[in-house]
């Protein structure tokens, strides 16, 4: 009996870990210098929806989860205006968690954190974010109305904060 549900728990880790590079090989990169990010709209860690406003100069895109907690570790140090007051959106990709480590402890770790993660939840839709970059790293986009006028890639918490607060 162990050993069917070892077996069962191993299949069932296995299916949730199964890579889904197919995804990336025919999209159209969405972070490229001159793409407008006008459109983008995602929720955050609370289910709430939101949208780039005329104040976002930056979109900050977290692809890994040494990224990720890079930056949540870094914002929770600072007030939950930060992010705003630097008139910066954060998004962290999940997409790639299995559903079931996603809703247990991936969204309840994010409800703690004072300021807003937007979220990409779904692979498909991820997918073109990924696209071409190093997901290795965070990747900022800077923006004016809308539209993406470069883009930077960024490893250590010193080029996060020099990024963050230089206007």
């Amino acid at each position: 009996m162990k050993k069917i549900i070892l077996g069962f728990l191993t299949a069932l880790l296995l299916i949730g870990c199964s890579s889904d590079k197919a995804l990336d090989v025919n999209v159209e990169p969405t972070l490229v210098v001159g793409k407008s990010l006008a459109d983008l709209k995602l929720n955050d860690q609370f289910e709430k929806a939101h949208a780039l406003d005329a104040t976002t100069t930056k979109v900050l895109f977290a692809f890994s989860d040494d990224m990720g907690h890079l930056s949540n570790d870094y914002f929770a140090t600072k007030e939950a205006s930060y992010l705003s007051d630097n008139n910066t959106q954060y998004v962290a990709d999940i997409s790639g968690a299995p559903s079931l480590i996603r809703s247990m402890f991936i969204l309840p770790g994010l409800k703690d954190f004072k300021h807003t993660v937007l979220l990409l939840t779904d692979k498909e839709v991820s997918a073109p974010f990924r696209a071409k970059v190093d997901t290795t790293k965070l990747l900022l986009a800077y923006v004016n109305n809308g539209v993406i006028s470069e883009i930077k890639t960024i490893s250590t918490k010193e080029d996060l904060i020099t990024a963050i607060e230089t206007k």
